[in-house]
């Protein structure tokens, strides 16, 4: 028996009755950050020396002072009830990429058999969750259970809002009974501090000593794909998987170009402006919204933020985009390549610095070439990803992720970076002392006087590079849709502080032997590029040409997440870690063991269920397909040759389907390294066996037989 569905059922007219949203003006003025405990709103709260001490530590980086945690605690608990909590949470990232709260009443009953409202400074600054069930990578074993969570002040409190009531979330970091990290907050924080240092020391040498904290901003964009939610759970694949281990290419894709930027369906801009005002009132600040390239996918995206801010911010989009997608009968998949031979999803992290005066450090100014502080800070991010193009590899590397880079304007996995012409060309002429720039940015005519001329940028986009400067940030495109940035931004903070520091010491070097700065800033620059601008590529980052120059440069090139992994615990990186006091070498051992571990896992699970629809589901649909047939081969040779069209087909996938299910039995060793090696050299491959000889039989199976939804009806139907 098929498990289609009508299409005509589910192509219904979403038409929600009484959706009311606010007005623009009270987006603005009333619902913006309205959820959340924003600095003003605690000042109008705490006492001044409160708040003075408070300050200190959220934009100076000072100790916290345990003394005030009481006071904050009866102003965010006070706030927290008159806008509906009954419960809060200490809200963290554990090493699942997800986040996780355990919920606490405020309700606490007394002696006398009645209740009071209770939330001290303890349960503020410190909660205990059991820290042996989360991904440790062996920090934290069954018997050895306690883990703290420490409350984040930099990172506001906010409220969660469900159908029947509302908790308070504090943002947290997660950490062992022993101290050691277990969450990707405490890295990120720790590396934002090690920036600061640098980049304020480096600051000095240019004479600016106005600033007294410099920080890394983010703005990550976010793709994803909708589906009707009664394709989804006819789908075994998409619930246990979160893509699709089968489905034939359906006639049409993406090949026209027609969905990219095309007016949205009614029944999702309803859902994203639902989606947007939630996250509105939760205080990001979302700006864009858009059809992306492949038929049923999207993509949001919000403006600049302080990093840890952005990637707890991140979190929130991709949990209120989820939950909402189910008020409209919709499915909200983030796996990174839910639908092969269309566009896979990605989360494009803007990344720049900039000082608590407003100054961006990486913007180039009207004539860069004379803006020798962005030629620095420039120069140092050339210098970090030439040196760590194996670290920034890593933090992209996930079994989901591998699907998607290399194809379908996804970055490829060869780490490089696009400047553009104008920058290039600047950088050249220093090294070969000519100076300047021949480059100049200008007015764009568009053929008719009725359109206005608009100014033109002097350097293009690339879409296929991993690491592209846009103007007055980096963009590291290489991100997986589903994957936290807090590593990527923690790595991307380490090795550029990293840099900072060594460039600002060759300065330094030089004026002890009494070069003036200009000079040896000079020097410095010429060096740093002349060394690592093999990292530069400006051109076609998919093309055969570029893989053999990539080569030829020496630059790397971690094909799969497996060899990518393997390289984050080398000398090198651990070293690197340590001297910034971002993590230890046992802590870094620890996420490498549980990147190992998650992509294990993850493909297991695949293999597994690829093993399991191939069998239960799609063999025997083609067998009840195949005794039809085979009852009328006597009927004429036409109808028979179908038959054996069949039949061979359906021993392709028998004997795919065998040596998966001898695959799956073997798990390839004892260590969670030797499984994924496993699980990457067996196990997909089998998999992918099954998937051809079951969309070989898609194509030539009846529909009615056929038991999952194709991707005519998972791409299209909305």
């Amino acid at each position: 028996m098929s498990s289609n569905v009508d299409i005509s059922s589910v192509a219904k007219n979403w038409r929600l009755d009484g959706l009311q949203y606010p007005s623009p003006s009270d987006v603005v003025n009333e619902v913006f950050a309205s959820d959340v405990l924003t600095m003003e709103e605690l000042r109008q709260r705490l006492s001044k020396p409160v708040w003075k001490s408070l300050v200190a530590t959220i934009d100076r980086g000072a100790t916290l002072d345990a003394a005030i945690a009481d006071t904050v605690a009866m102003a965010m608990k006070t706030w927290a009830m008159e806008r509906g909590a009954t419960h809060y949470t200490h809200w963290f990232q554990p090493l699942t990429g997800l986040t996780a709260e355990k919920h606490e009443s405020f309700v606490t009953p007394t002696s006398d058999g009645s209740a009071i409202s209770q939330f001290s400074g303890k349960e503020l600054i410190q909660g205990e969750p059991d820290a042996s069930s989360f991904p440790s990578g062996g920090l934290r074993a069954t018997f050895e259970a306690r883990g703290y969570t420490a409350w984040d002040p930099t990172s506001p409190a906010f409220i969660m809002r469900h159908s029947n009531g509302a908790t308070l979330c504090i943002p947290t970091a997660f950490a062992s009974w022993t101290g050691e990290a277990l969450d990707n907050k405490t890295p990120l924080l720790r590396s934002m501090e090690g920036l600061n240092a640098a980049a304020k020391n480096a600051l000095q040498l240019f004479g600016e000593t106005e600033s007294q904290r410099v920080i890394s901003t983010v703005g990550a964009e976010q793709e994803y794909f909708l589906i009707d939610e009664e394709f989804h759970y006819r789908r075994p694949d998409l619930v246990m998987c979160g893509r699709t281990l089968f489905g034939a290419q359906p006639p049409k894709g993406q090949e026209l170009e027609d969905h990219y930027f095309g007016s949205i369906p009614d029944r999702i801009l309803t859902y994203m402006t639902d989606a947007e005002h939630q996250l509105y009132a939760l205080g990001i600040p979302i700006k864009t919204r858009h059809n992306e390239v492949a038929p049923g996918q999207f993509e949001v995206a919000p403006i600049f933020e302080q990093s840890n801010i952005a990637a707890d911010h991140q979190q929130l989009v991709m949990q209120v985009l989820r939950n909402t997608a189910r008020k409209y009968g919709l499915v909200c998949l983030m796996h990174e390549k839910p639908f092969a031979g269309v566009n896979g999803s990605g989360k494009h992290v803007n990344w720049s610095m900039s000082t608590d005066t407003g100054n961006n450090l990486l913007e180039p100014g009207d004539t860069p070439q004379d803006n020798m502080q962005f030629l620095f800070f420039c120069a140092a991010i050339i210098r970090a990803l030439d040196l760590h193009q194996d670290l920034v590899r890593t933090t992209v590397a996930s079994a989901s992720n591998d699907h998607r880079l290399g194809a379908n304007e996804a970055p490829p996995a060869i780490m490089s970076m696009f400047l553009g012409d104008q920058l290039t060309e600047i950088f050249e002429r220093i090294v070969s002392g000519k100076g300047g720039s021949s480059k100049k940015a200008g007015l764009l005519g568009l053929g008719t006087e009725v359109l206005p001329k608009l100014p033109q940028h002097a350097g293009d986009r690339n879409r296929t590079s991993p690491f592209a400067f846009t103007g007055n940030k980096f963009e590291f495109r290489a991100v997986g849709s589903s994957q936290s940035v807090s590593f990527a931004i923690t790595v991307l903070n380490l090795i550029a502080a990293e840099s900072i520091d060594a460039m600002s010491a060759m300065i330094a070097a030089r004026m002890k032997k009494k070069q003036s700065f200009e000079s040896a800033l000079t020097d410095v620059i010429k060096e740093v590029y002349k060394k690592h601008s093999r990292i530069i590529f400006n051109g076609d980052g998919y093309s055969d040409d570029w893989h053999s120059e990539a080569t030829k440069r020496g630059l790397l090139n971690l094909a799969t997440s497996v060899s990518a992994i393997e390289s984050l615990v080398s000398k090198k990186n651990t070293e690197l870690f340590a001297s910034h006091g971002v993590l230890s070498a046992r802590e870094l051992e620890a996420r490498q063991e549980v990147m190992f571990d998650q992509y294990f896992k993850t493909v297991n699970i695949e293999g597994e269920t690829t093993e399991w629809i191939a069998q239960t589901q799609i063999l025997p649909a083609v067998l009840r397909h195949l005794r039809e047939v085979s009852s009328m081969a006597s009927v004429s040779s036409a109808i028979q040759e179908t038959s054996q069209e069949l039949v061979q087909a359906t021993d392709e996938l028998i004997a795919a389907l065998k040596q998966l299910r001898q695959q799956n039995a073997e798990l390839g060793g004892e260590t969670v390294h030797e499984k994924s090696h496993h699980m990457l050299n067996n196990v997909v491959p089998a998999m992918n066996k099954v998937r051809v000889a079951a969309d070989t039989l898609e194509r030539i199976t009846a529909h009615d037989h056929w038991p999952l939804p194709s991707y005519r009806e998972l791409l299209f139907v909305k």
